[in-house]
């Protein structure tokens, strides 16, 4: 299995890489950690949109990519979704 892998920074500035469940515009689940040690988190857009952020056991993470650049990932990776179907 080939999971996607994201880079989050920590409040004190230092660069961690994640790894995502699920990702859409609205809001990024991560996992901090392997094993039976790992923590999930949800990553919400910030009010302007330029960034995601969540709290993890009281410290806060951030994604720096804005609303609109998630969802052209998203849409780069699955092209299909975006499409619309005929009724």
């Amino acid at each position: 299995m080939n999971s996607e892998k994201i880079k989050v920074k920590t409040e004190t500035g230092q660069t961690m890489e994640v790894v995502v469940l699920s990702k859409r515009a609205s809001g990024i689940e991560i996992v901090l950690g392997e094993g039976i040690h790992n923590v999930k988190c949800t990553l919400s857009p910030t009010r302007n949109g330029l960034a995601y952020a969540g709290s993890v056991m009281g410290r806060e993470i951030i994604y720096q990519r804005s609303r609109d650049q998630v969802q052209a990932d998203i849409d780069l990776l699955n092209p299909a979704l975006r499409k619309s179907r005929p009724r």
